[in-house]
């Protein structure tokens, strides 16, 4: 577990609230904070924004809010659990299907309990295309959008990209008010902007405040390929805004509101929002390809402070430093090498890791950036061509993208000497565990080595991907942990 700072981030909002489908964690903190008060400051006078000023000269934030509320809609999710009556052993009944009574003994009366969320959305095209976020209908069976004149429809999921937290949405009707996005990289910290959605299942509120940072990573998404760059805003954001709109005075979106930050899980003081750019291309993606297409450098990285400078001898304070780079990646293969200091990318500054990974989110395998580096006290130009994850810029299929963002892991191929040591003739390693399947409904932990699903063997990750692409109902993985005695069971349902 992780330790966490002095203020505790709380679990996402929505659904991921009302649900307890995130746990929030909490760490007291001794320190005492005293306000200062100073005496005889020069009074200043406000400045008011002339574009976002009414005639009476004061802030006037009706002119956003009345363009945006009737394209933000109330979300309703529906997702049915199959419970026991004796708890110990909850076994979905596709389970009981595909395995039978007998494999599970007695496990009391079944019964189907639903499990009810909400939380808000936006109407980004008239033709009924509505993005949210991935957690307010992560997993449900249904799905209801309340419109803002009280009309309601079934809406199909066109797909989710949980690396970012976004799900797009759609309705079968034609004609509807939608939010224009613009260019987030164009917000300033200070600026006014509103959140308008349906905190507590109050249709249609609207909040306002100011952008307090940019590029915040609170580390709350735990997908294995996580893009955090959020706009930090202290409009207040409640359960049931996530999926919300956040938008300017012009009433451009400029962001879906996510998450926030407090110890109780209501609003404390601020609130965050995935970036409108990043929002922008994880839609056209899942409208041309069906999932999403993601560049990656191939780096693991860190933040350059006045510490990191001083302890690899750096003549600069802020960037991002080159820990390492995999093997395969696309940044070793420019020419990029451990203990550079990335500065900018296609000219444009980047300051912090969450700053580089947001830059290179919005972007696809087989697009160019031109990485600037500092090396030895000069400075390089590097161009780079983006790989996807597998080491290559070939546009990745839809079902394979699914079935590792299900499973939520990743798979390891095992040598001979690997099996003869383990003593089985055939066995694929779970080298990682991120959120998924795997991790939310069975027990299984990282270094199990899956020797048969579904009763047949397993020799390679491709055996795995061939064995699981296509599957409906229940799945039994078998295996074995290095080490330990005895063959384990895990099962799941896809």
């Amino acid at each position: 577990m992780k330790k966490f700072a002095a203020i505790v981030l709380s679990a996402m909002l929505g659904s991921a609230i009302t649900l307890g489908a995130f746990k929030a964690f909490y760490k007291n903190d001794a320190n005492v904070y005293r306000i200062e008060h100073t005496s005889g400051s020069p009074l200043v006078s406000a400045r008011y924004d002339q574009s976002a000023t009414g005639n009476n000269g004061l802030m006037d934030f009706t002119v956003a809010a009345e363009q945006v509320m009737p394209a933000v809609v109330h979300i309703k999710s529906t997702a049915t659990q199959s419970r026991s009556s004796q708890p110990q052993m909850n076994i979905p009944d596709p389970f009981r299907d595909f395995f039978g009574d007998e494999f599970w003994g007695n496990q009391g009366e079944r019964f189907n309990q639903p499990r009810v969320g909400s939380g808000s959305g936006v109407i980004i095209k008239e033709s009924g295309y509505i993005v949210t976020n991935n957690h307010v209908i992560e997993d449900a069976d249904d799905i209801e959008v309340s419109l803002y004149d009280n009309r309601t429809f079934k809406a199909e999921l066109i797909g989710t990209d949980p690396s970012t937290d976004i799900a797009l949405l759609k309705i079968e009707v034609d004609e509807l008010p939608f939010v224009p996005m613009t260019n987030s990289d164009d917000v300033k910290v200070g600026q006014w902007v509103l959140a308008i959605g349906n905190p507590f299942n109050l249709n249609s509120t609207v909040t306002a405040g100011i952008v307090s940072a940019k590029g915040r990573n609170i580390n709350i998404l735990k997908d294995q390929a996580a893009i955090e760059s959020f706009i930090q805003t202290d409009a207040a954001v409640n359960p049931g805004n996530s999926g919300g709109a956040l938008v300017n005075l012009e009433g451009q979106l400029i962001g879906i509101n996510t998450a926030i930050a407090s110890p109780t899980g209501t609003f404390s003081g601020y609130s965050f929002a995935v970036p409108s750019n990043i929002v922008g291309k994880i839609i056209e993606d899942l409208l041309k390809y069906g999932t999403v297409q993601r560049g990656f450098l191939g780096v693991m990285i860190r933040n350059v402070d006045g510490n990191l400078a001083k302890e690899k001898n750096l003549d600069l304070n802020d960037g991002v430093y080159v820990d390492s780079l995999t093997q395969n990646g696309s940044a070793i293969a420019a020419g990029v090498k451990k203990g550079d200091v990335i500065t900018a990318v296609n000219g444009h500054a980047v300051k912090t890791s969450s700053e580089l990974q947001a830059t290179i989110g919005t972007l696809r395998p087989g697009d160019q950036v031109n990485l600037t580096v500092h090396r030895d006290g000069k400075i390089k130009e590097i161009p780079v061509t983006l790989k996807n994850r597998e080491g290559n810029t070939d546009v990745v299929k839809k079902e394979e993208a699914s079935i590792s963002s299900l499973l939520g892991a990743e798979f390891q191929n095992l040598s001979k000497e690997d099996l003869k040591k383990l003593n089985i003739d055939a066995g694929v390693k779970v080298s990682k565990l991120y959120a998924g399947k795997l991790r939310k409904y069975t027990g299984m932990e990282e270094g199990f080595i899956i020797t048969k699903i579904d009763g047949k063997k397993v020799s390679s990750v491709e055996d795995v991907e061939e064995a699981l692409e296509g599957k409906q109902g229940g799945v039994m993985l078998e295996g074995i942990y290095e080490g330990y005695p005895g063959t384990r069971y895990y099962a799941f349902g896809l």
